[in-house]
This record gives structure tokens, sequence and C-alpha cells, in this order.
């Protein structure tokens, strides 16, 4: 006999822009809400008994409905209000998950001055927050960032490496090095200010990626995290995934004169696949 095992279900991509108004001063959020309840539901699924279901579509609701009394300014705080809303109306939920994206909208500036109602939308990175909730317990809360697009010109090498019969690739003191990260980090306790310390750790992570000097993808991504467990306690551990987006130097010897240039490592081809994989947590 087929038993139901691990179940949720939910609501995706529900989109959410607010703006709070202070005069002629404005503050913009945009925010993608995605929601998962786990529950006693199997009857549900088993024999199409949907007692105790919440649509769906309710949840879409309540995110609106949620947002609009709202004072949170801060995905890590909306997740948090959103998901015990929830669990405090429906006691037949195991647990809540709420995991939000946010794009950011920074102040245009117009005749050297922030202006009050007009944004520009900075990317393409998103700011993510993952949160579990259980019912009657406290919220698990993960933080990060998506699609950070990072690149230094100087201090990054790959030499030593292990070579064999299928070995082209030539060993390089002073390479580009490109990546497109994803990086979480697990909260101990969540901070009194989220968006100060979301600042604050990712100041940490470009520092560090900027001034490192990098024997390799893996050596440089250790040393980011390292960085923020020391600097922020916090933070219990940290995820991050960095692909290797090679930018490949053109060799100009094959050509004729006058084109046939001496290698400066100035001209490449960006090449975003295939990538190096490079992934680690690190925890305290």
């Amino acid at each position: 006999m087929p038993t139901l095992s691990d179940n949720h279900y939910g609501k995706s991509r529900v989109r959410l822009v607010k703006v709070v108004r202070d005069g002629d001063t404005h503050d913009l959020y945009e925010w993608n809400v995605n929601v998962y309840l786990t529950g006693d539901f199997e009857a549900c699924f088993t024999d199409g008994d949907n007692t105790g279901l919440l649509a769906t579509d309710t949840m879409k609701n309540t995110v609106y409905a949620v947002a609009r009394t709202s004072t949170a300014t801060t995905p890590e705080a909306f997740a948090i209000e959103y998901a015990q809303f929830l669990s405090t109306r429906n006691p037949q939920i195991t647990s809540v998950r709420v995991y939000i994206e946010e794009k950011t909208w920074i102040r245009i500036k117009a005749d050297g001055e922030k202006h009050g109602s007009a944004f520009m939308q900075r990317g393409p990175d998103v700011a993510t927050v993952d949160i579990l909730l259980p019912q009657g317990g406290p919220p698990a809360v993960t933080s990060g960032v998506k699609g950070l697009l990072i690149l230094k010109t100087s201090h990054s090498s790959f030499a030593g490496f292990k070579r064999d019969e299928l070995t082209t690739l030539p060993e390089t003191w002073d390479r580009l090095f490109g990546t497109e990260a994803t990086i979480i980090w697990n909260y101990s306790e969540l901070p009194a200010d989220p968006a100060a310390t979301r600042t604050a750790i990712m100041n940490t992570l470009l520092t560090t990626f900027s001034n490192h000097d990098s024997l390799s993808v893996q050596q440089t991504l250790y040393a980011m995290a390292k960085a923020v467990l020391a600097t922020q306690p916090l933070v219990a551990e940290i995820t991050q995934t960095l692909p290797n987006r090679h930018n490949i130097p053109i060799d100009f010897s094959k050509n004729q004169p006058p084109f046939n240039f001496e290698p400066n490592n100035s001209i490449f081809v960006p090449q975003d696949e295939p990538s190096g994989h490079i992934h680690a947590r690190v925890v305290r």
C-alpha cells in the first residue's frame, strides 16, 4: 500500500510592492513572497478531503492584508509577521515556511540630491530571506543574497593543480576572477536590526573578496566565510556557491603582423557556461 511521505503545499511568487509615505519622502519595497505549509493534510492527498485546507488563494490575499497594516521594513520582519499570522489562525498547521526575494530600489539623485519619490532599481542581485516557523516555536531565520555578480581583475591565480592526459588548462598567476554568487547565512538569534546586519555582512564579504590574494576560488570562499563569522557573532553558519565565470584571454599570436600582439592580459571573451561549481558551508 503506498504511504504518503513528506508533503507540503503553498503559494509561490506573490509579488508585492509597498510604498510608505512620509510627506514628500517615500520608501519603496518590492518583495516576492513564497509560502509553504506542512500539517495534517494527508486526507486531502489520499481521499480528496479538503477539510482544514487553507486555499492558496487565501495565502496570496493574506500577504497583501498583512502588508497593509505591517510596519515591517525588512523581509525578515515581514516574513516572521506573515508566518505568525497564518500559524495563529490555523492550528492544523505544523509549520510555516516563508521565502522572500527582495529587489532593491534606491533613490535617484536629481540635481545632486536624493529625490524623495523617484527610484531606480539596483541589481541584478536580490536579497533573500527564508524563515521556518514551527507551531508554537521560535522562527529559524536564514538570510542571504542571490545573483551577486562580482569580478576582480588582479590578485587571482590558479596553479599547482593536478594534471593528467586530458588537462589543457594552463597555470595562471594573473587571471580575472568573476562569479555569480549565491550566499546564505543562518542566525542563531535574529539581530535587532536585520537591515544594518545585512549591510555589514555584505560589506565584509565584498571587502574580503576584493582584498584577498586568491590562490583559488575555494580559498577565497573560505576567507569570505571566515571573515563574516569573525565579525558577526549571531551568524551560526554561512553557505556559499561561487560558480567560476571564466574570462578567456584572446591569443593574438596566430594573427599576421601587425595584429600578432604580445600578450598583455587585457582582452578577454566572457564565458558563463560551462562554469566551475564551488560550494561550501562554513560553521562555527
